[in-house]
């Protein structure tokens, strides 16, 4: 029965493994921001993680400083009950300074761990910090490169494109412009022509005369 769950896992595994490699040569920029989103989830996880150890340590700590205190305490009080023979009291006292120092050592010991781990995993965060950081520069260097490539593609296809929709396109828009250029002109000769003939009328009017006066 754990054979054949197994192979199921294995299975769905394999394919969504498959999934995920189709969408990332789809959208590569989509599978790195979902990578992108894992990372930043393990990351959180070990930010907890290293908030729980701080808190541990400082709940070993106090523990320990109890405890010494203790032993220090039961120590003192077995010295005491010696020093009046007073043997059942003693052996308590003994006892308990034991147990405490027992605890104590433990709690220290806890704690140099604790503390380790700490570092250890003050490390660790520091490099996935530096690490996604890195990654979400090279997501952005990639999505410029990807835009310029996206927009020259776009660019090439329209321009130097052997569809013939888009040469139609540019055709007609040729055309299109080709129409107006001659309607404005033809407007503005037309506006202009009887302004021309009158400056033409005024200046034979006014030679003529120029003309007459010379001769009399």
């Amino acid at each position: 029965m754990d054979n054949i769950f197994t192979r199921i896992k294995n299975s769905i595994s394999a394919d969504m493994h498959q999934l995920l490699d189709r969408k990332e040569e789809k959208n590569p920029i989509a599978a790195l921001n979902n990578y992108l989103r894992q990372s930043e989830q393990e990351k959180e996880k070990v930010k907890k993680l290293l908030q729980r150890h701080y808190k541990l340590k400082d709940e070993f700590t106090q523990e320990f400083i109890v405890a010494e205190e203790q032993a220090t305490k039961r120590k003192r009080q077995a010295d005491i009950a010696k020093m009046a023979n007073e043997e059942e009291l003693y052996n308590y006292a003994m006892k308990e300074f034991e147990e405490y120092a027992q605890r104590a050592k433990r709690m220290k010991l806890a704690r140099e761990n604790t503390t380790e781990q700490i570092e250890q995993l003050e490390t660790k965060y520091k490099e996935m910090s530096h690490k996604l950081k890195d990654m979400h520069l090279r997501r952005m260097e990639l999505m410029g490169r990807e835009n310029v490539a996206r927009t020259n593609e776009e660019i090439n296809r329209v321009l130097h494109g052997n569809g013939e929709n888009a040469y139609n396109r540019f055709q007609e828009l040729e055309d299109f412009i080709d129409r107006i250029e001659q309607k404005v002109n033809k407007a503005y000769y037309a506006s202009t022509f009887d302004q021309k003939i009158a400056d033409l009328e005024r200046d034979i009017d006014f030679q003529a005369q120029k003309n007459n006066e010379n001769t009399m």
